[in-house]
């Protein structure tokens, strides 16, 4: 980690635990006016006193992560790239750093102002039309949990490690994964029950009978099986973690959340910790590979390896997206700080959406965002839905990156120059918030410049050119 300037969060911290300076000073072990000169910037934050502070005050490293930094960047980008007076990423980058709730409140506000255009467009669109009716966009539980999931790193100790108690269980006794949920279900009062119709999962809390669909796959049915069982038998685990705003007041993100966590807790059921991890470094992070060793689809050993971020044991931090062909990203989590816009619109050149035209193989890229960071990135698509002539089907593409400072790591940096700084291909969040003017597949301008426009002159990029930032408006 680089020496870092972080001041404000360091009193912000010693005000909410009720300490003079000198109290924190003692517990650090430092002089006063060393710690003094560290909260007013003029000395950095360094490891050192980082570790002092996690070790002396239990405080999560968490908060002082330049991942974190990075991401609110990203997010402040986008929501000010349209503002009257233009904001400079020095300006944007101490807001990031020294005042991280001041950049989150500013973000949230940008997602409800967008979440109601978008609800007025939908609105708009369907006045004089009686048949039509409207409904709302309710996308912030969603945004609230993922940001949840994102500030523990995607990884929950507790239930990770509950998840693999059972599963040392499951595979100590006589029963097959299956067989040993379903007398675990029944010890809690839960009867099982198969339908050729209707969902994969249907719990009756009256009946306490589960419901489950004829046609899951094995693993599958472990999977619904592990996620009641969490609901049943590690619910106050569940909650115990969720008794944090805003989850305390708004009762869909609050649902939300415990389906995600009891999700969790199913997959690291199927792919529990220390034996997924060693299988995973010993082969270099073969999926394929992975996903025929412990009988799990693709996508289920992308979400478990985004989530290996135990402490003192951790695996390579990882992003997993899925999106469709249309670019919606309909599953995000991280481990990691990658940053592509939240309102859609991503990057065409992102290896992901070339997956669509090579269904079956596994694709990578080494890939250059705006600021410099590189990442590799590995993509596969996948179709999906019910069997027969004519069912409907899905088609999905799944995106596993990482920084590339890890890609030695993986197996699919095999014949990737790493070290040449041309080789990566440049990308960036979209094209509304990227300021790479020279790019041949730019859909719309940057908004956080004026366009500059010549009538004299046919670029062979479009909107290839703008004001600099302290250029006139139009």
């Amino acid at each position: 980690m680089r020496k870092t300037f972080m001041g404000v969060k360091l009193r912000k911290l010693r005000a909410e635990r009720g300490m003079t300076q000198i109290a924190l000073a003692q517990a650090l072990g430092l002089s006063p006016s060393y710690l003094n000169q560290i909260e007013q910037n003029q000395r950095p934050l360094t490891v050192p006193v980082l570790l002092k502070l996690s070790r002396a005050l239990g405080v999560d490293l968490q908060q002082f992560s330049e991942d974190d930094e990075a991401r609110l960047l990203a997010g402040l980008k986008e929501a000010l790239a349209d503002a009257a007076e233009p904001i400079s990423l020095p300006e944007l980058q101490e807001v990031a750093a020294q005042m991280p709730g001041l950049a989150r409140a500013v973000i949230d506000l940008y997602r409800r102002q967008h979440a109601l255009l978008e609800r007025l467009e939908t609105l708009s669109s369907q006045l004089g039309d009686e048949r039509a009716s409207p409904e709302p966009i309710v996308s912030q539980p969603f945004e609230l949990v993922r940001d949840f999931f994102f500030a523990h790193q995607n990884h929950f100790d507790p239930l990770d490690r509950a998840a693999e108690q059972c599963a040392a269980e499951a595979k100590v006794s006589s029963w097959g994964a299956v067989a040993w949920l379903e007398q675990r279900l029944g010890g809690l009062g839960v009867r099982l029950r198969w339908a050729a119709e209707g969902s994969k999962r249907s719990f009756d809390p009256q009946t306490r009978v589960l419901t489950l669909s004829a046609d899951l796959a094995p693993a599958q049915r472990a999977f619904q099986m592990a996620t009641q069982l969490a609901l049943q038998a590690f619910s106050a685990d569940i909650d115990a973690l969720i008794q944090v705003p805003p989850f305390t007041h708004n009762e869909p993100a609050r649902r939300l959340a415990r389906v995600g966590l009891a999700n969790y807790f199913a997959g690291a059921f199927l792919l529990p910790y220390g034996e997924f991890l060693q299988a995973a470094e010993s082969c270099r992070y073969d999926i394929e590979r992975l996903s025929k060793r412990f009988q799990v689809g693709l996508e289920t050993v992308c979400h478990r390896l985004s989530t290996m971020q135990r402490l003192g044991a951790p695996g390579v931090p990882f992003f997993f997206v899925r999106v469709d062909r249309a670019g919606n990203i309909s599953k995000r989590q991280s481990a990691t700080h990658f940053h592509f816009s939240r309102m859609g619109g991503t990057c065409p050149l992102w290896n992901v959406y070339e997956a669509f035209s090579r269904p079956g193989q596994f694709l990578a890229q080494l890939a250059a965002m705006p600021d410099g960071r590189r990442y590799l990135w590995v993509a596969h698509s996948s179709s999906q839905g019910e069997a027969g002539y004519g069912s409907p089907r899905r088609s999905f593409a799944m995106g596993l990156g990482c920084d590339a400072r890890h890609a030695d790591r993986l197996v699919y940096a095999k014949g990737l120059d790493l070290s040449d700084p041309e080789a990566a291909t440049p990308i960036g969040m979209g094209c509304k918030v990227c300021e790479r003017p020279a790019c041949a597949q730019r859909a719309f301008p940057f908004v956080g410049r004026v366009l500059a426009v010549d009538e004299n002159r046919s670029q062979s990029t479009p909107y290839g050119s703008w004001s600099p930032p302290d250029a006139p408006g139009p």
